[in-house]
């Protein structure tokens, strides 16, 4: 896969309610400038397999690709923002953003967990 025509992407965790809300947000601010993938989608782990090596876990934070860095956590946030006013529209890109969650995963505690997870973890790895 030529990973260059579909940059920038942002992989987030689509099996939790409050990433996909994070991942709606960015989608309506990106306005189909940059492809939002879930981690667990079939697209979103052949993405991933170009990426990341086999025995490291991605899924532990979102990720922002662009150029030749994949952003992770804390360190995606300024990429993910400066790419929302510099990237050009793409036409192809179409996604749609699942909402779907166990109950658990809306509670006050676990919005705490998340947002602490999202400053705690941080990582850039430069693409093959």
């Amino acid at each position: 896969m030529d990973l260059t025509r579909i940059l920038p992407v942002m992989i987030y965790d689509d099996r939790c309610y409050l990433c996909a809300q994070f991942a709606k947000i960015v989608s309506f601010f990106a306005r189909k400038k940059i492809l939002i993938v879930g981690h667990y989608t079939d697209f979103g782990m052949k993405i991933k397999s170009e990426i990341f090596s086999n025995n490291y876990d991605s899924t532990k934070m979102f990720w922002f690709v662009s150029d030749k860095i994949a952003y992770g956590g804390r360190a995606a946030i300024l990429p993910l923002i400066s790419s929302l006013f510099k990237s050009k529209i793409k036409s192809s890109i179409q996604y749609e953003i699942p909402a779907s969650c166990d109950i658990d995963c809306k509670a006050p505690k676990a919005v705490f967990l998340r947002t602490l997870s999202l400053f705690s973890n941080s990582e850039k790895i430069r693409i093959k």
